[in-house]
């Protein structure tokens, strides 16, 4: 495809924007994806012509499209050149950011257009419409709303795309007929007010990214060439953070070792979100948890894109750490300060930090439980849920439920029951990675949600934001249906997220959703 002379860098365009200012032509501005050029968005065009005697249009490049799974359908430059193509539009520039504020701070329009859709600013679930209207008219300008035909862009490429299997396209269907889009966006919305307790063990992971050389001289090892390296605040941190983007306030309850020399705790700190409140303690004989693990990085053009392939991990913690002072404090903040929570997530690796005074006084206090117990390299055989008495919400890999149950074969609808009913428990999620999710009740109601992830970056850390956010949904006291379906979107997500480099985002969360329910 020809490059038309119509589209070019922001720079050239803001030259171009000051010398049409300059003769005493009003430019006007439109900004947005452009992913499937429909009707609505020649009428948009068309209109916003009339505003003035320029048309600009700017698009989100690629990397910052935040609206779901295989979006964009079409790449930037094939967006642009469309776009271009319109006898309308007078010029075409890409937008290297998520909205376009700096867009609006460079061209400084006459008028900015949007389509009507965005007429009601409070109900933008993204919150940038206020600041773009802000920014418009501290420069002078005025922004127009269009009305007329309307469509759709993420329901017309969902419908005729194909962006999603026969498989999803069906569940999809059928969760629409229970839940309207408001009522998942309310659901979201809705959490504000909670306050919520994690308890679990601090893990710092570590990703060393390497390039493999092949088998050493002598012997068959692996040679890599060190790149560089990188790290995440992890485990109970990392579901304390996901959780804070949607909550009034979350306390996290950890342990950490008591030597300030490799204890991370300043580091820890530093990555917690702002409504998160650290309870921590030390144990004398152990450092906090360390995960280091090597990874083949994927390149592209000399440039580290993210995590690939992982060679191996090294584990630096004390599977029988000392909690004798920990456990005192942790049970004694919990017997007299859980009752002000709403819910209490449990994310136990199995490494040893969780004790059984610790649980038992969780039984005694929690207002709302939801566990994890994962399975690791470290506790495997050793490590089970009826460690728990007793559980509202229970999530669990497949893996895991099997070696809970001692049973390898049996149908995993049997196996869940027989572990929601041991543990007195309301509802019971089993994560199955491509599988998606089943979901089991005490009534024995069984409901699963497909896979809906079509990106997968790094899979560490989704389990967790699937716990996260499901647990605090069903806290709520929303059904496991929806809350499954809201978690498993939240999960998605972080697949696209090298380990915990950053938390589930709230706004992506609420756009992703309507990209589904379109």
């Amino acid at each position: 495809m020809d490059k038309s002379p119509k589209v070019m860098s922001l720079n050239q365009l803001a030259k171009r924007v000051k010398q049409h200012q300059a003769q005493g032509q009003q430019v006007v501005l439109c900004h947005g994806t452009f992913d499937l050029l429909h009707a609505g968005h020649i009428h948009h065009l068309q209109q916003a012509k009339q505003q003035g005697d320029i048309l600009c249009v700017t698009l989100t490049a690629d990397a910052f499209v935040n609206k779901g799974p295989g979006r964009p359908v079409f790449d930037q430059v094939i967006r642009a050149e469309v776009l271009a193509a319109l006898q309308v539009v007078d010029y075409v520039a890409i937008n290297e950011a998520v909205t376009s504020e700096n867009v609006i701070q460079m061209l400084q329009p006459d008028v900015y257009v949007k389509g009507a859709e965005y007429a009601q600013v409070q109900e933008d679930v993204t919150g940038n419409i206020s600041k773009e209207i802000e920014e418009v008219t501290t420069h002078g300008g005025q922004v127009v709303f269009t009305d007329g035909i309307t469509f759709s862009s993420s329901h017309l490429l969902n419908q005729f795309f194909e962006v999603f299997d026969a498989t999803t396209r069906h569940y999809l269907q059928s969760f629409k007929q229970d839940f309207s889009l408001e009522q998942v966006l309310t659901a979201v919305s809705d959490l504000s007010d909670l306050k919520v307790a994690v308890l679990g063990e601090a893990i710092i992971d570590e990703y060393h990214y390497t390039e493999p050389m092949g088998q050493i001289g002598k012997g068959t090892a692996l040679a890599v060439k060190s790149l560089n390296k990188e790290k995440f605040a992890g485990g109970a941190i990392a579901l304390a953070n996901h959780i804070a983007g949607f909550v009034e306030e979350v306390a996290l309850l950890t342990v950490l070792g008591a030597d300030a020399s490799n204890n991370e705790e300043d580091f820890i700190r530093q990555k917690l979100q702002d409504n998160v409140k650290p309870i921590l303690s030390y144990t004398p004989n152990a450092p906090t948890i360390h995960k280091k693990r090597f990874i083949a990085a994927e390149m592209q053009q000399d440039r580290l894109e993210g995590a690939g392939e992982k060679l191996f991990e090294v584990y630096d913690y004390h599977p029988q750490p000392d909690l004798m002072q920990a456990e005192t404090k942790l049970c004694q903040w919990m017997e007299t300060q859980l009752r002000h929570y709403d819910a209490v997530v449990v994310a136990d690796f199995g490494n040893g930090s969780i004790s059984e005074k610790m649980i038992q006084t969780l039984m005694q206090h929690s207002p709302f439980l939801a566990v994890n117990t994962q399975l690791n390299s470290g506790n495997r055989g050793y490590h089970v849920i009826t460690r728990y008495p007793k559980a509202d919400f229970i999530s669990l890999n497949e893996p895991e439920l099997r070696l809970a149950t001692h049973n390898r074969y049996a149908p995993l609808e049997d196996l869940g029951q027989d572990i929601l009913h041991q543990l007195k428990a309301q509802a019971l999620s089993i994560t199955r990675g491509a599988k998606g999710v089943m979901n089991l009740t005490e009534q024995g109601k069984v409901d699963s949600v497909p896979a809906l992830a079509t990106k997968v970056v790094d899979r560490i850390g989704a389990g967790d934001a699937y716990l996260a956010i499901t647990a605090i949904l069903l806290a709520k006291g929303h059904p496991l249906r929806l809350a499954s379906f809201i978690g498993s979107v939240a999960a998605a997500l972080d697949l696209q997220i090298v380990c915990n480099r950053e938390p589930i985002d709230p706004v992506l969360l609420k756009k992703t959703l309507i990209t589904y329910l379109k």
